[in-house]
């Protein structure tokens, strides 16, 4: 089942393509608009009025506030030493610590963002489209690049 049942999810969500998506142990705020091809995995909490677009992945650990806006295929990262193998066997969940990653209230990432674990996108701030975001950015920040830096900020 592509929504699995331990989902909470909010007033007036709306889920364009239920079969296509794959949302497991996460919470969706009121009236957040989730579209097809995107996986939200456990522990992730989602604010109301949000909009995650198609072919995004949001990993366990992020939180998004109010009013935030993923555009498509953006990624979130909440690994940042990754590792296939530990100690000659494959690694386990006992192998990794999850990251946390916040997008705060009312903040806009742009189609295929990478973003980092770790990192605070700050209220209203707006992420360029391909950006690689490796560290915090301000409340109004704009960012854009590779990795993304502070251009502006909004008024």
């Amino acid at each position: 089942m592509p929504i699995a049942n331990n989902v909470k999810l909010g007033s007036g969500v709306v889920i364009h393509y239920p079969e296509l998506v794959n949302l497991y142990g996460c919470t969706i705020g009121n009236e957040t608009t989730i579209g097809p091809f995107i996986e939200i995995q456990r522990g992730v909490q989602i604010g109301a009025r949000c909009k995650i677009s198609s072919h995004s992945f949001l990993c366990e650990g992020l939180t998004l506030q109010d009013d935030v806006f993923i555009g498509h295929g953006v990624m979130f990262i909440n690994d940042i030493e990754p590792s296939a193998a530990a100690e000659g066997r494959r690694a386990g969940p006992e192998d990794w610590v999850v990251v946390p990653t916040s997008v705060k209230q009312g903040a806009s990432i742009g189609s295929g963002a990478v973003i980092m674990g770790g990192v605070t996108i700050g209220a209203r701030a707006l992420i360029g489209a391909g950006a690689v975001v490796t560290r915090d950015v301000v409340d109004n920040g704009v960012v854009a690049g590779v990795p993304a830096r502070l251009l502006r900020t909004r008024t």
